[in-house]
């Protein structure tokens, strides 16, 4: 499997941005009276004056996905992977490693951790923990905890040839311009606009969930970006 790393030289990331000040700056924030969703995310990007949050039907399934920043020598990036085409949830997307919480797993960290070996082959302790972005509850009803690390090079990755198709990285920089983050629309079958933020790079389309929980990881570390 090709492993690739989409950025040009000194285009990597923001050299003030350190691992303490980004565990400071994640660690530092007063939690949300509810988790972010996909329908709260539309309504925002719609400029709706709801709050895009009915009531579920179902209680949401608990899931937890590592967000890996990877310390190059030009700058932080993101890893990311690319899901295969058959699976049977969100199939060909980018998305970050990760996946439902299982009953063994003792919180949510330790489900990230565990889905990110499974899924990449790397181990739990090649992740140095930063903290949590916020909840955010997709159209799929998976309610998903944002585990933010970060990892040292040098690593091997050894990718699971059925659940992912490959993986790559992104400078944090693209995701921390916010110019980069556009919003995009859909029809949904019943007739519907459904809104999302949405980040093509380069070949990527990076949308949905991801591009949300990008933006949410934008808005934890803004405050740093300005300088």
């Amino acid at each position: 499997m090709e492993y690739r790393t989409f950025f040009p030289a000194g285009q990597a990331g923001h050299s003030d941005l350190t691992r303490d000040t980004i565990a400071r700056a994640l660690n530092g924030r007063s939690p949300r009276p509810h988790p972010r969703s996909d329908a709260e995310t539309s309504s925002r990007l719609a400029q709706s004056r709801d709050g895009g949050l009915p009531p579920a039907a179902v209680t949401p399934v608990p899931a937890a996905v590592l967000v890996p920043l990877v310390r190059r020598d030009d700058g932080l990036t993101i890893l990311l992977t690319q899901r295969t085409a058959h699976l049977a949830h969100h199939p060909g997307q980018i998305s970050f490693p990760g996946g439902r919480q299982e009953e063994a797993d003792a919180d949510p960290t330790a489900a990230a951790l565990r889905e990110t070996e499974e899924e990449i082959g790397l181990p739990p302790g090649a992740i140095d923990i930063l903290g949590r972005l916020d909840d955010y509850v997709t159209v799929t009803n998976f309610r998903i905890v944002p585990v933010v690390g970060m990892i040292t090079p040098p690593f091997t990755l050894a990718p699971d040839s059925f659940e992912v198709k490959d993986v790559f990285e992104v400078p944090l920089s693209f995701i921390l311009d916010p110019a980069n983050h556009q919003r995009h629309s859909r029809d949904t079958p019943s007739g519907e606009k459904r809104f999302f933020y949405a980040m093509p790079y380069q070949d990527r389309y990076i949308w949905g969930a991801t591009a949300a929980i990008l933006v949410n990881l934008y808005e934890a570390l803004c405050d740093r970006c300005a300088s």
